[in-house]
C-alpha cells in the first residue's frame, strides 16, 4: 500500500531547523514504513511559501490557487509530520495563520508527528503544551513520541547528531504503526 506522507514545516530562516528536522523525520519515515511494507509518497510544504497568500484568505477570504494546493495536501494525508519553530513559548504565528485555513474535520483520525525547533531546551514542553491541543481539538491521531531539537542537536552544517537521529527514529516508527491503525485517506 501507498501512503501519502506530507509534512508541514514552518521555519523562517533559509536554511531552516524546521526544515532540516522534518526532512529528517520523512525519511526515518519511509524507511519505517518500508519495514512494515509500504511505500511512501512524501510531499513537504513550506508554510513560509504561503504566508502571504494565508493572510489574504485570512483578511479577504480568497484564496490563491497554490495556498489550496498546499491545504488539500495536508487535509488528504494518510500520515503527517509537522513542525514548528518556538517563538515566545508557542508555535509560529505564520503556522497558526496556515492551520486556521485547514478543514480541522479533514485531520480527524489523521496520525500525525509533532515537532519542534528551538534555540534551546526549554522550550521542550512547546510540543505537549501548544501542538498536541491544536491537533488534538482537531481530532488528529498524535504519535506519543514529540521530536523537539535545539541548537546543540545539529552541527554547524545542519546535520542531526545522533541521539536525535535516534529520537526521530522511534517517533517515526511510531507513526508507522499509526498507520495501521486507520484506512488511508487516500483509499
Amino acid at each position: 500500500m501507498t501512503l501519502d506522507v506530507v509534512a508541514v514545516t514552518s521555519g523562517l530562516s533559509f536554511p531552516s531547523t524546521s526544515r532540516a528536522l522534518t526532512d529528517l523525520l520523512l525519511d526515518a519515515t519511509v524507511e519505517a514504513l518500508a519495514v512494515a511494507g509500504h511505500e511512501a509518497r512524501t510531499r513537504t510544504v513550506e508554510v513560509r511559501e504561503h504566508a502571504e497568500a494565508a493572510a489574504t484568505a485570512t483578511v479577504i477570504g480568497t484564496r490563491a490557487p497554490a495556498l489550496v494546493g498546499a491545504l488539500e495536501a495536508v487535509e488528504q494525508a494518510d500520515l503527517l509530520v509537522v513542525a514548528s519553530p518556538v517563538f515566545r513559548g508557542s508555535y509560529a504565528g505564520v503556522f497558526k495563520s496556515f492551520v486556521d485555513l485547514l478543514d480541522s474535520r479533514a485531520l480527524a483520525g489523521t496520525p500525525v508527528l509533532l515537532a519542534a525547533t528551538g534555540g534551546s531546551p526549554r522550550h521542550t514542553l512547546m510540543i505537549d503544551q501548544a501542538l498536541r491541543p491544536l491537533f488534538a481539538f482537531m481530532g488528529a491521531v498524535e504519535v506519543p513520541t514529540g521530536v523537539y531539537a535545539s541548537t546543540e542537536d545539529w552541527t554547524l552544517e545542519l546535520f542531526p547528531m545522533p541521539w536525535l537521529t535516534e529520537r526521530a527514529g522511534r517517533a517515526a516508527r511510531e507513526l508507522a504503526r499509526f498507520a495501521d491503525l486507520a484506512p488511508p485517506a487516500s483509499a
